[in-house]
């Protein structure tokens, strides 16, 4: 008589521990099979010797803190648009560049030397205009018609600094200081970091204990030295003022071979090292920086600035745009070698060459001659001036990978500080005065919006 035949379970069901364990166990090994063949990012699982510091750089008392709320992005954090090479392998060739590099762009300049009213000198438009054709042995305006008021040992500091220098300023007590993320494991060491301060922030910083209030020759808060700035003796306006280290970088800090500018409002998450090498270095550029996520026109952010109200003097304004048409400003292009006419200069990384040392310049004396919004006069000086700058101007999403946004800090005085981006861009009227009289950025104008001009 047969055996009638029966189903039975795998052993190992029968264990509900040891079923478990061994699906934990495939999707594992799942996983590990998948960041290392077939996933095009190592975004799971990047704990090795060779990866970024993962632990925060400084905690801050809760009473101070950074912002709690990053501006949106929909980036995805295994999704990069830019390859990054090794961290060790960018490290040894920034540090070889740096090592063997014996001439620098500033030495190829040489600076109008003097005293004036305005730390850049205050030259007219037409002065300003005849340094954009430059040749060797040619003297350029570029500051320090004034003295820098900053400490002696802040200057000899900052002179030492030779390699890749990261740069922001905080005046007013307008922003909280954020300290850089995924930051290589020699960075901190090999990387010189400064936030320029004003007298009001400094005070801030000392009623939440993070310096002290006695008085010393260094102060550190995290990675970033603290170099205050006696903004009384240079000008009223504050944003001119940080105006100073984000375009004078090369004469602050005169032996550094790269910089990074970074605004307060801005937190790094990747490695200087990494962005220098890939976003300048392998691109052959001498600067890079984001195009603007709105506007291709200048005129486009001219009227943005003045419709949301990001500069007071409209009518200044509308005198500047009328300069830079009248002496040769054309709308952008595809005939343009670049992407943009605006861009996003919350972050700028600079090669200190002699063509983005001179750009740097000519940019600065704008900002004095008219006002420090610094995309307004961006793409006049970069399409004008000679020699040519290389430039990359990346993505949007290129500025998303690498940075987090916050917004400016707010103030209890009734105000809010924060600007509110259009939905959509309006178009431009064909007459850019109000009035409606005669402008001689007509022709911009009607070229812009692809209109004939007969």
């Amino acid at each position: 008589m047969g055996i009638r035949a029966t189903s039975s379970k795998p052993l190992f069901c029968y264990s509900k521990l040891l079923c478990i364990s061994v699906i934990y166990l495939f999707t594992s090994l799942f996983l590990v099979v998948y960041t290392s063949f077939i996933s095009p990012t190592n975004c799971l699982f990047r704990y090795s010797p060779n990866d970024p510091i993962q632990k925060p750089l400084f905690i801050y008392n809760s009473s101070y803190g950074e912002h709690k709320h990053a501006l949106p992005t929909f980036r995805s954090s295994c999704d990069s648009p830019v390859y990054f090479s090794d961290y060790w392998n960018a490290l040894k060739e920034m540090n070889e560049f740096s090592e063997n590099s014996t001439s620098l762009g500033s030495r190829n300049l040489r600076y109008i030397q003097g005293n004036a009213d305005s730390f850049g000198g205050n030259f007219s438009i037409r002065k300003r205009f005849s340094y954009f054709d430059h040749h060797d042995g040619i003297q350029v305006p570029c500051g320090f018609f004034k003295r820098f008021p900053i400490s002696k040992f802040d200057r000899i500091s900052m002179e030492n600094c030779k390699g890749i220098v990261v740069i922001s300023a905080i005046f007013n007590d307008h922003d909280k200081i954020r300290q850089p993320k995924g930051l290589g494991k020699d960075t901190p060491y090999s990387v010189c970091f400064y936030m320029f301060f004003d007298d009001v922030t400094l005070k801030g910083l000392q009623y939440h204990n993070l310096i002290s209030t006695i008085s010393s020759e260094e102060n550190l808060v995290g990675v970033w030295r603290i170099v205050k700035v006696e903004k009384e003796h240079l000008y009223e306006n504050s944003a001119m003022n940080g105006v100073i280290p984000k375009y004078l970088v090369h004469r602050l800090f005169p032996n550094s071979k790269y910089s990074i500018w970074i605004d307060a409002k801005i937190q790094l998450v990747v490695d200087p090292f990494l962005l220098i090498h890939s976003l300048v270095v392998m691109e052959d550029v001498d600067m890079a920086i984001s195009r603007h996520p709105f506007y291709v026109h200048t005129i486009e952010e001219a009227m943005a600035t003045a419709r949301w109200k990001k500069w007071w003097d409209v009518d200044g304004l509308m005198k500047q745009m009328e300069t830079y048409c009248d002496n040769g400003l054309q709308p952008w292009s595809p005939e343009k070698p670049y992407p943009s006419d605006v861009p996003d200069s919350a972050i700028i990384l600079r090669k200190h060459s002699v063509a983005t040392n001179l750009f740097s310049c000519l940019l600065f004396n704008e900002l004095e001659g008219f006002n420090p919004r610094d995309q307004l006069a961006f793409a006049y000086v970069r399409d004008l001036m000679d020699p040519k700058l290389k430039l990359n101007m990346f993505d949007v999403e290129v500025f998303e990978q690498v940075a987090a946004e916050y917004r400016h800090s707010l103030k209890n005085d009734g105000v809010s500080n924060l600007k509110v981006m259009p939905k959509k861009t309006k178009r431009a009227s064909s007459r850019f005065l109000v009035n409606g009289t005669s402008s001689k950025c007509d022709g911009y104008l009607l070229k812009m919006w692809g209109e004939s001009q007969d």
